[in-house]
C-alpha cells in the first residue's frame, strides 16, 4: 500500500472497532460484526502485500504469523478477535514508522540550516545572491545570526557558534586571517570573510550530503531477526497445531496464534537500529547504513593513519634556535616578514606565530623563491634566506647548529634555517602536534574494548614511532605507502577476531577505508575520496567522537538483542497460556499488543546517549579560556625558558645573567599568576563538577611544584647578581630551567586533556 494509506490504517482500524463496539452495544451485533470483518481485511491485504515482498526476498517473514492468524479468526467468526487483531498489527506498524521518523529528524536537522543566499561585496556595495553565486576569491559578508555559507578565512575577527556541528554549546572566536568551515552560526557582529570554495564544494555541503546518504538500510540485526524467526515461526505453527490436536479446539489454536502475532522480531531490531544511527548522528558520527552501526559495535582493532588523525594536521612552531648573536624574537620577526610572500604551507605557520608574539612584520622586497629550498628578499636593509638546512652544510660546524639539528632529529622536527647576511641566524623547529583528544579516545577506545590499535603513516619512522609510543600505540607501521597501507588493513582483517575499523583522512587512505570492515573518514569533507570510501564519518574532525560512536553502536546492539528477547520471551509465555486455555483470542490479542508496545519501547532507548555521554551541567566559557585559551601566552615563555637553559652552555656570564633575569621575572609575572588564579578560581568549580574527595589533588600538588621552582629560580638570579654568577649556579639554573619547562608541558597537556573530557559530554544533545 502507498505510505498515505498506511498512515491512515491505524486511524481507520481504530475507527472501525470503535463503531463496531458501539453497533454491538446498541443491539446491532450483526452490523458490528461486518465492520470489526472489514478492518480485518484490509489489514490482511496489506499484510499480504509486506509478506509476498519479504519472501520473495528470501526472508522468513514472522508477519506470516499475523497474517494466518487474521484469515483464521474470518473463518471461525472471531470478528472481535480479528479487529483487535487489527488493531494490534496496524498500530505496530505505526510505531516502527514513528521510531523511523523520530530518529530520522535528528539526521536531518544539519539539512534545514543549509543557507540559501550570501551577501556579496563588490565595489563597496552589498549584493545579495544565491549561495551558488558565491566563486572563491569573492569576499562575503555574513550578517549576526546567519549561517556562514561557503568556506573562507575571516578578513576580521569574528564569534562563531558551532553548536550545530559539533552539539558544543561554547562560542569560539576567529581571527582575523582564521580558517571558517561553512555552516557555522555568527554569534556576534556582523564581519567579512574571503571565500575559499564555492558552496557546492564546501564543508557543510559535504556534511549535508553524508547526512543525506545516510539510511537505515538492512544491518545484520535485523538478518539476526530472520534468524530469530527461522525458528519462532515454526515453534508457533507446531504449538498452535498442537493445542488444536489436544484440545480439538480450532479457537484455542487461534488464541496461540494471536498472542504470537505480530512479534518484536519485526520491530525491536529495526527501531533500536535506527535509533542509534540518529544517536551517533547528534553526537557527530554520521554512519551511512545500518550495517555500519552493527560493524561499529564490534570493534575489536582500530588503524590509525597519523596526520590528520592522531595529530591535528597542521604544523606549529616549536623552537627557534638562534646563533649567540641574534635573540628569537629578532629572527622570527624577520623570516616571516619575508614569508609573506610566500605559498608555501610553512610559510603562514611562521607568519601566525610571529603575529601571536605580537612582532611587528615588514614588507619584504625583491623576492626570490626556490621551490623546495626556500624563499628570500631584503627586510629593513637585511638580506634574509629561510630555507631548507640542508643548504647550510658550508657552515653546519657551528655549534648551537649542530645542537639545534640533533635536538630535531630526536624530536621528529621539520626544519627551516634563518640565514640573515649571509650568516646563519637561527633554526626554526616545526612539529605537526597532537591533537588535544588523542590520548583521551584511545583510552575510550581501550574502555570499549578495542584490544589492538595500530597507527599506520607514509611519515617516517623517526617522526611515527615517538607518538606512537607516548600514545601507547600497539604498533606503528611507517613509511607506507597507500598500497602498503591496504596490505596492512588486509593482514590485521585476517588475523584478527572481531571487526577492523581503519581511521583516515587524506585521498591516499581511500583504498584503506575501502577495505577494513570498517572505513572511518576524518572531517567534514563529504566530496573528498576518503569519505566517499568510508562506511562512518566524523563531521567534527576529533578523534573522541570515534569511540562515542562506538560505545552508542555497542549500546543499540545491546538494546535490539534485549528487546528482541525480551519480547520473544514474553510471547512465548502468552502462547503457553494460551495453548492451556488461559487466554482467548481476545485476551491473547491485548496480551501481544502490550507485548509490542513494550518492546519498542525498549527499543526507542537507543535514541539518549549512554549515560558515560551525559552531562547534569555544562562547562562554563571561562574554564575553558582559563584552561586552554589561556596557555597560548604562557607557552611563548615555555619557549624562552628552554631557549635560556640552552644559551647558558655557551654565553658568557653577563649574558648568562641577563638572560636568566629576564626569564625569572617572566616566570614570577605571568605564569605563577596564571597558575595561581587556575588554582584559586578555576580548580574549584572543577572539583565541583567532576564530584568526590579533592579529584584535582595531583594537579594541585603540581602548582606547588611550578610556584617552588619559580621561587628557586628567583632566588637564584637575586643571589647571582649581588655575589656573582659561578659555573655552579649556571648548573643549578639549568636544572631549574629544564625542570619547569617538563613540569609545565606535562601540566598544561593535563588540563587541556581535562578540559576536553569534561567538556566533551556536553556535546551530546539532550533528546
Amino acid at each position: 500500500m502507498g505510505s498515505i494509506v498506511r498512515r491512515t490504517l491505524l486511524p481507520f482500524v481504530f475507527a472501525a472497532l470503535v463503531v463496531g463496539a458501539v453497533a454491538s452495544l446498541s443491539g446491532a451485533g450483526e452490523l458490528g460484526a461486518v465492520v470489526w470483518s472489514v478492518s480485518t481485511v484490509i489489514v490482511a491485504v496489506d499484510l499480504v502485500l509486506v509478506t509476498s515482498a519479504r519472501l520473495r526476498e528470501g526472508r522468513i517473514a514472522v508477519d506470516l504469523v499475523a497474517l494466518v492468524a487474521l484469515v483464521a479468526s474470518l473463518l471461525l467468526g472471531e470478528a472481535l478477535a480479528g479487529a483487535i487483531l487489527a488493531l494490534m498489527v496496524a498500530s505496530g506498524d505505526a510505531l516502527e514508522q514513528y521510531a523511523h521518523r523520530r530518529a530520522q529528524r535528528s539526521l536531518s536537522e544539519l539539512l534545514s540550516l543549509a543557507p540559501k543566499v550570501a551577501h556579496r561585496l563588490i565595489d563597496g556595495s552589498i549584493e545579495t545572491v544565491p549561495v551558488d553565486a558565491v566563486v572563491p576569491g569573492e569576499v562575503v559578508l555574513v550578517k549576526p545570526g546567519e549561517v556562514v555559507p561557503v568556506d573562507g578565512f575571516a578578513l576580521e575577527p569574528a564569534v562563531l557558534d558551532e553548536s550545530a556541528l559539533t552539539g558544543e554549546s561554547r562560542s569560539v572566536e576567529c581571527e582575523a586571517g582564521g580558517s571558517i568551515g561553512s555552516g557555522v552560526l555568527n554569534a556576534g557582529g556582523a564581519f567579512r570573510m574571503r571565500a575559499a570554495s564555492s558552496a557546492a564544494e564546501s564543508s557543510y555541503a559535504g556534511i549535508v550530503a553524508l547526512v543525506r546518504s545516510a539510511g537505515v538500510g538492512k544491518a545484520p540485526l535485523v538478518r539476526l531477526a530472520d534468524r530469530y524467526a527461522l525458528v519462532f515461526v515454526p515453534v508457533v505453527f507446531v504449538m498452535a497445531a498442537g493445542a488444536w490436536w489436544w484440545t480439538g479446539d480450532s479457537v484455542r489454536a487461534l488464541a496461540v496464534l494471536v498472542v504470537a502475532t505480530p512479534c518484536p522480531l519485526v520491530l525491536a531490531a529495526p527501531v533500536a537500529v535506527v535509533s542509534g544511527i540518529a544517536c551517533a548522528a547528534r553526537s557527530g558520527v554520521v554512519v551511512k547504513d545500518g550495517s555500519g552501526l552493527e560493524a561499529m559495535g564490534q570493534t575489536r582493532t582500530v588503524l590509525l593513519d597519523k596526520t590528520g588523525t592522531l595529530t591535528a594536521g597542521r604544523a606549529h612552531v616549536v623552537a627557534v634556535v638562534t646563533s649567540p648573536e641574534w635573540d628569537a624574537s629578532q629572527v622570527l620577526g624577520l623570516a616571516a616578514s619575508v614569508e609573506q610572500a610566500s605559498p608555501h604551507v610553512l610559510a603562514g605557520t611562521l607568519v601566525r606565530e610571529a603575529q601571536h608574539r605580537g612582532l611587528q612584520l615588514v614588507e619584504p622586497r625583491d623576492v626570490i623563491e626556490l621551490p623546495g629550498r626556500g624563499v628570500g628578499g631584503a627586510v629593513d636593509g637585511r638580506r634574509v634566506w629561510v630555507g631548507a638546512s640542508s643548504d647550510m652544510v658550508a657552515q653546519a660546524s657551528m655549534p648551537w647548529l649542530v645542537a639545534a639539528s640533533r635536538r630535531a632529529r630526536r624530536e621528529g622536527c621539520s626544519t627551516a634555517v634563518v640565514v640573515i647576511d649571509d650568516e646563519a641566524a637561527g633554526m626554526i623547529l616545526f612539529t605537526d602536534e597532537l591533537r588535544a583528544d588523542s590520548s583521551r579516545a584511545l583510552r575510550a577506545l581501550r574502555r570499549a574494548g578495542v584490544d589492538r590499535v595500530v597507527m599506520v603513516t607514509g611519515d617516517r619512522l623517526e617522526v611515527a614511532e615517538p607518538i606512537g609510543l607516548s600514545l601507547g600505540i600497539d604498533q606503528v607501521f611507517a613509511d607506507r605507502t597507500p598500497g602498503e597501507k591496504l596490505d596492512v588493513v588486509r593482514a590485521e582483517t585476517s588475523s584478527r577476531p572481531g571487526v577492523t575499523v581503519m581511521v583516515g583522512d587524506g585521498v591516499n587512505d581511500a583504498p584503506a577505508l575501502a577495505a577494513a570492515d570498517l572505513g572511518v573518514a576524518m572531517g567534514a569533507r563529504g566530496a573528498t575520496a576518503s569519505s566517499e570510501a568510508a562506511d562512518v564519518v566524523l563531521i567534527v574532525d576529533r578523534l573522541d567522537r570515534l569511540a562515542v560512536g562506538v560505545v552508542i553502536a555497542k549500546r543499540a546492539r545491546a538494546i535490539a538483542r534485549g528487546s528482541v528477547l525480551f519480547g520473544m520471551g514474553l510471547s512465548f509465555l502468552g502462547m503457553g497460556g494460551a495453548a492451556v486455555g488461559m487466554l482467548s483470542p481476545v485476551g491473547g490479542a491485548i496480551a501481544q499488543e502490550v507485548i509490542d508496545v513494550l518492546a519498542v519501547a525498549n527499543a526507542l532507548r537507543a535514541l539518549w546517549p549512554p549515560r558515560s555521554q551525559r552531562a547534569a551541567t555544562k562547562v562554563p566559557e571561562s574554564w575553558s579560556h582559563q584552561l586552554a585559551e589561556g596557555h597560548g601566552p604562557m607557552r611563548l615563555v615555555l619557549e624562552d625558558v628552554r631557549s635560556v637553559a640552552l644559551l647558558l652552555d655557551h654565553a658568557d656570564d653577563a649574558a648568562a645573567l641577563g638572560a636568566l633575569q629576564d626569564i625569572a621575572r617572566r616566570v614570577s609575572g605571568e605564569i605563577v599568576p596564571h597558575e595561581r588564579d587556575d588554582e584559586s578560581e578555576i580548580y574549584p568549580g572543577v572539583a565541583e563538577h567532576l564530584g568526590g574527595d579533592d579529584p584535582l589533588a595531583p594537579m594541585s600538588r603540581s602548582h606547588q611544584e611550578i610556584f617552588h621552582l619559580a621561587s628557586l629560580l628567583s632566588r637564584l638570579v637575586d643571589d647571582a647578581t649581588m655575589h656573582g654568577f659561578d659555573p655552579a649556579d649556571r648548573g643549578e639554573a639549568r636544572r631549574i630551567l629544564y625542570a619547569l619547562d617538563a613540569i609545565l608541558r606535562l601540566h598544561f597537556a593535563q588540563e587541556e586533556e581535562l578540559l576536553t573530557s569534561i567538556a566533551s559530554h556536553d556535546d551530546v544533545s539532550s533528546v
